[in-house]
């Protein structure tokens, strides 16, 4: 199963909340107590936020957290590798490969392949398309239907329409 940690998970549910709220700073106990999580806990995920170029801090009485882009310019992709590393659902598409059968592994280049498709879908979903709400109608979200969905609505019809 691929999981992304926990840490990450709170990263963007504070990433979102202060996408909400971009009028103003907020100070990590503003922000622990608008989450409801843990200060430590908060403190710890907007030190990795901050070093990945994702917040601005200031400190003093004025000071507090802020996004250092605006939302629709900063991609849950980006989160992710702030809080996590670089993304890579295999050891062999990591930068610091430790694997044993690299040297004579067949599948690596499609791990490569797929990884990069991860990643590029998780790029494509914007810190501002997570503010909003999925009902019945659309979402925000888009991905590109596969190859063999599209292939059958041409077959069919001779237009996608999908």
């Amino acid at each position: 199963m691929l999981r992304m940690g926990k840490l990450t998970d709170y990263g963007i549910v504070l990433m979102s909340y202060l996408a909400s709220q971009t009028y103003q700073k907020h100070s990590a106990h503003t922000l622990s107590d608008a989450v409801q999580m843990p200060l430590p806990t908060v403190r710890k995920v907007l030190k990795a936020l901050s070093q990945g170029g994702l917040l601005t801090s200031e400190r003093g009485a004025q000071g507090g957290y802020n996004l250092s882009r605006n939302p629709k310019q900063i991609s849950v992709a980006e989160i992710i590798t702030a809080i996590e590393g670089p993304i890579a659902l295999t050891e062999c598409v990591s930068t610091e490969s430790h694997c044993e059968q690299e040297p004579h592994c067949d599948v690596q280049t499609n791990w490569t392949r797929i990884n990069n498709a991860v990643s590029h879908a998780l790029d494509e979903v914007k810190l501002a398309d997570m503010l909003v709400p999925h009902t019945s109608g659309e979402s925000p979200i888009h991905f590109y239907p596969s190859a063999s969905k599209v292939e059958l609505a041409i077959l069919q019809d001779g237009e996608f329409h999908g």
